[in-house]
């Protein structure tokens, strides 16, 4: 049977559509999340949270003109559906099929790339004040956010211009009073205080309109009027804040009142100048599993659509896992240790040290940038602070680790999760930068575990270190591996000989030092024998078994989940330059200087050439080119067989 979404193939079939048909829709489209995202995973709460506020933008407002930016994207699955990808919508975060994020290469009405959070005003503006100088005064230009995205500093920087540009502009707070973690700082408390009074917008305009007419002193009456009415707002309604940015603040409203939420829009669609509207949603609506546990179903892999579990049972420990395990018992017998995370407790593996040591464990909102420089104070005081943070999220704090943490040579120790290649969230939150933006930095120490042993006596060395520390994990499972022994203690700088070889050395970092194990067998039955070593350490570099390797092998392999450009084999490049070392044939092994689409992980270290088999496969490449290889005296070339 034909459905109202099955009408719906672009924002223009949606305005045909009566206004009393859209709650029907809405729930079609809720289903259509739910029952994509089972499959494929994806961002589940906080798009079934936005559906009605998404059918009332673009009922009221004609998108890819009128211009809608949506914060961190997470929310943004019914707008994908609404405009033109419905039919596309179930190979959402697959290879080749949707981004799970707005990306202006994939539709006219991504209106801006995100993936990350607080930027939604700024990017808003900017287009709002391109459109201007293009002439196009017409169009509008609407930013939505969460409050979650709200404590970051980056958004009250752009509301601070936005609102004193005086530029027709539309912010929609989405408030749902829960972000990935719970909603925490001044603000989030804030929003939540919600005492609801909004006659005043009603019958603000036809008083102002009233006064104007009065001779003389009808203007200075309307600034009067203005000052009377903000002191009132303060008292029962929690804009004034925004109000005294030069916004309008209207609401709070009701986010699910498909009705209410277009007759406000039309009205606002009608103001020249900006607009704060105030909108309360549920997060996860209309999915009791997703309702009971929205923080699960923030970001989740496939599941049942029907009990709401997950499909894909996590056999082996994450490193993640293994992280919140180890602090746990480290900060059990050393009261010097406190945690920190960016509103990512779940995500970092720091829920249950919360729960064990609650004076000890901070979540500082959406605020990576806060979060690095009020570890630094931490660390001032005598206390060892742990920042945990995704890769692609520590980005966003470069200069509080330089000048904040590193110049002062302080003790704070960043456990850098989704290291590497990260999958289906594609481009946004790969995390193959880390290292070279923390490699050169003086005073910091950068290394990488193996497995999971290695990673808690990583922790041991960094919690005992006295500067700071850098520990990249990807995100993964930490499968156990016969190949490798038990680790050792080791010291900093100190790398690890695994396997000897004498036609050639791989130097591997972290997870990629089992794929070098893979790659040296397939490399032995190709008659090619070749040593691995676990680097462990990008910054110190373990300098003497550089010199062991390149003096004892002429061909050096190094592999690295993370960009080649200013990298761990760039580091070794640098030493081999430095030392004046000539004669050695070096291949490096990572990202290339492209972004990574999305897809399993799996898939992407397959397409990357960073399997086993990829490896074993190029490096037999490169001794067939060359004539050599251990049949070199038949002078043919070696043949490759995985």
């Amino acid at each position: 049977m034909a459905t109202y979404l099955d009408m719906v193939e672009s924002p223009a079939d949606l305005k045909k559509l009566h206004a009393d048909q859209l709650d029907i829709l809405s729930d079609e489209i809720r289903d259509r999340i739910i029952q994509v995202v089972s499959q494929t995973g994806g961002h589940l709460a906080s798009s079934l949270g936005a559906v009605e506020l998404t059918v009332a933008l673009h009922y009221v407002f004609t998108s890819p003109g009128d211009k809608i930016v949506w914060d961190v994207g997470h929310q943004s699955y019914a707008h994908k559906i609404l405009t033109g990808r419905n039919r596309q919508f179930d190979k959402l975060r697959q290879y080749g099929g949707l981004s799970g994020f707005p990306k202006v290469s994939e539709s006219a009405h991504d209106a801006f790339g995100t993936g990350h959070s607080s930027t939604s005003i700024s990017a808003a503006l900017g287009l709002a004040m391109g459109r201007d100088l293009r002439g196009e005064h017409d169009k509008k230009v609407i930013a939505v956010i969460g409050d979650g995205s709200m404590t970051g500093g980056m958004a009250y920087e752009a509301l601070n211009n936005a609102g004193h540009s005086a530029k027709n502009f539309l912010v929609i707070l989405n408030d749902n009073k829960m972000a990935i973690s719970h909603s925490v700082g001044a603000m989030s408390a804030y929003l939540n205080r919600i005492i609801t009074s909004n006659f005043y917008n009603r019958i603000k305009l036809d008083i102002e309109n009233i006064l104007e007419r009065i001779p003389r002193i009808g203007k200075m009456l309307v600034k009067i009027a203005q000052k009377i009415e903000e002191s009132l707002k303060g008292l029962v309604v929690p804009g004034i804040i925004f109000e005294e940015m030069g916004f309008r603040y209207i609401g709070p409203i009701d986010g699910h009142d498909v009705r209410s939420l277009i007759r406000i829009l039309k009205s606002i669609k009608k103001a020249e100048k900006p607009v704060f509207l105030h909108v309360l949603t549920t997060k996860g609506k209309g999915y009791i599993h997703s309702e009971n546990n929205p923080e699960f179903f923030h970001g989740t892999g496939s599941f049942d659509a029907e009990t709401g579990e997950v499909l894909k049972k996590v056999e082996h420990k994450t490193y993640t896992s293994v992280f919140g395990d180890a602090v746990i018992e480290l900060a059990r017998t050393d009261s010097r240790i406190v945690a920190i995370t960016a509103a990512m407790s779940h995500g970092t593996g720091l829920t249950k040290f919360a729960e064990l040591f609650p004076n000890r464990f901070f979540d500082v909102g959406i605020a990576e940038e806060h979060a690095v420089t009020f570890a630094a104070g931490l660390a001032l005081q005598g206390h060892k602070p742990i920042v945990a943070v995704y890769s692609t999220f520590l980005q966003r704090s470069y200069d509080q680790i330089v000048h904040d943490v590193c110049l002062q040579k302080l003790p704070v120790i960043f456990a850098v999760d989704r290291a590497g290649i990260v999958g289906e969230d594609g481009p946004t939150h790969h995390g193959v930068f880390d290292i070279s933006y923390l490699r050169h930095i003086p005073h910091m120490v950068v290394m990488q575990p193996k497995n999971a042993d290695e990673l808690e006596n990583m922790l041991r060395l960094a919690v005992n270190h006295t500067g700071p520390v850098a520990i990249r994990y990807p995100r993964c499972e930490v499968a156990p591996s016969k190949e490798i022994a038990a680790v050792k203690q080791f010291s900093i700088g100190e790398s690890e000989i695994i396997r000897q070889g004498k036609d050639a050395c791989i130097v591997a970092l972290g997870e990629m030092v089992t794929t070098a194990i893979g790659a040296a067998k397939i490399l032995a039955e190709n008659g090619i024998d070749a040593g691995v070593v676990n680097a462990r350490f990008v910054k110190p570099l373990d300098t003497e078994m550089l010199a062991a390797v390149t003096n004892g092998s002429k061909r050096l392999f190094i592999l690295e989940e993370h960009a080649l450009q200013g990298g761990f084999g760039s580091a070794v490049l640098e030493w081999l330059e430095k030392e004046k070392i000539t004669g050695v044939q070096t291949v490096r092994f990572g990202i290339p200087d492209r972004f990574v689409e999305h897809d399993t992980r799996a898939e992407l270290l397959k397409r990357l050439s960073l399997s086993p088999e990829g490896v074993a496969q190029k490096i037999c490449a490169e001794f067939s080119s060359a004539g050599s290889g251990r049949d070199r005296a038949s002078g043919g070339a070696v043949n490759f067989h995985p």
